[in-house]
Parts: structure tokens; C-alpha cells; sequence
């Protein structure tokens, strides 16, 4: 199969300044052992990447999630950034195809592994973030955790359940209403308040403002005791 880390810097959506930190990134131990002049294998990159991983979720959770306590932050951050989920991440970008192993792991199914795909995808956020820095590391992260947020099913659709509430008086009406807009294109912070027959019941604030006005909604679910 060609190798063509060109091709997986385009989806990756980031080009390093130095190749040689991808090309180690997805450097499996079993390759480096066949290969002794292959160089590191990616094992101390994926434990920088996990704690790398671990700041930029943990701050977007704590700037995003306002309301939530730190045991529902933590279930949060686990259900997101768990190997299944890396795994996942990894999958989208097929990054299988592009790792580097031994032959043996190639022949026992290593490109599909996720535990391997998981760590590998750790090891190329410690690529970048060395690379390009702590921005360019929270950029890519961001991608593949706000859309991991959305898919996971613990976090509810408060805005529905609002609506829900609000449909047992016929004649009620809520509104989400834009109110600021905070932080550099890249980091954008959105305040929304729900307002029912103009009246504010709640608040929220978000990356975006779909999450801005699920924050409000909750707010306001909070305030009605549900």
C-alpha cells in the first residue's frame, strides 16, 4: 500500500514544518523493532498527546458547560476522549492505512485495531501541538470533540424539552435570542437567552449557538425545577 503522508496532512487539515514529527507519530513500537534505524516510536509522543488531549478537553468542557458539576464534567470528558471515540477519530481520517508497522501486526489485523488506531491519533496531537503549538494542537481537537459531544447521547436535547413544557399552556411562546458574541474566529464564545412571552427564564453561553441556546434551555429547565 503507498504511503503518501501528503495526502493524510490534507485531512488532517494541517501542514507540519517538520515532517519527521508525523512520520514518527505513526511509527508503531513493532515497526521500530523491525527497523532499528527507523528511529522512536510513537509511544512517549501518544503520552504527550493524552495530556495534550486531556488541557484542551477539560478546558473546553469547564468554558462550555457552566452549570455542569465536576462528576457530570468528568463523565463528559470519559464518554468523549475514550478509546472507542479515538478509535473512531482515527477512522475518519483512515488513518490505518498510514501507520507504520511491523509485519506481524500487519498480518494480525493492526491497521484496524483501535487500540492502536487510538493512540496513534494521541501520538499525531502531540505531533502538531509540537509542531505548530498549543493552537493548532486545540484547532484539531476541537474538530472531532464538538461533533463527539453532539453524537453522545447523555447530553440531552434541552431545547426540546423546553418546548415540551411549554406546549402544555397553549398560546406560550419561547425565543432564543442572540444577546453577544465574544473571542477571535477561531474561539468564538455566542450568549443566548431563552425568553418566554419576553420574559428571560434562562441563559447560555457556547462555542456555537445551537450549544449557547441548549445552555439557556437547561438554564431555564433548571429554574422551572425539572
Amino acid at each position: 500500500m503507498k504511503y503518501d503522508i501528503k495526502d493524510l496532512q490534507k485531512k488532517l487539515d494541517y501542514t507540519f514544518k517538520d515532517e519527521a514529527y508525523l512520520v514518527r507519530a505513526l511509527s508503531h513500537s513493532s515497526y521500530v523493532n523491525e527497523n532499528h534505524s527507523a528511529g522512536d516510536s510513537n509511544e512517549r509522543l501518544e503520552f504527550l498527546g493524552d495530556s495534550v488531549l486531556g488541557l484542551i478537553t477539560a478546558e473546553n468542557f469547564f468554558k462550555n458547560y457552566t452549570k455542569l458539576p465536576e462528576g457530570e464534567l468528568t463523565k463528559l470528558r470519559a464518554a468523549t476522549v475514550c478509546e472507542k471515540s479515538l478509535a473512531g477519530f482515527a477512522k475518519q481520517l483512515e488513518l490505518g492505512k498510514y501507520l507504520l508497522l511491523g509485519k506481524g501486526e500487519i498480518l494480525t489485523g493492526g491497521r484496524e485495531r483501535p487500540s492502536i488506531q487510538a493512540d496513534a491519533f494521541e501520538a499525531i496531537i502531540a505531533a502538531i501541538y509540537l509542531d505548530g503549538g498549543m493552537e493548532e494542537a486545540r484547532k484539531f481537537v476541537l474538530k472531532y470533540i464538538d461533533e463527539a459531544i453532539r453524537q453522545h447521547q447523555s447530553i440531552k436535547d434541552y431545547k426540546t424539552m423546553l418546548q415540551e413544557v411549554v406546549q402544555r399552556n397553549p398560546g406560550e411562546l419561547v425565543e432564543y435570542v442572540l444577546v453577544g458574541e465574544t473571542g477571535p474566529d477561531h474561539d468564538k464564545r455566542f450568549e443566548v437567552e431563552v425568553h418566554l412571552n419576553s420574559n428571560v427564564i434562562g441563559r447560555g453561553i457556547g462555542r456555537s449557538k445551537k450549544r449557547a441556546e441548549q445552555e439557556a434551555a437547561r438554564e431555564a429547565l433548571e429554574l422551572m425545577g425539572l
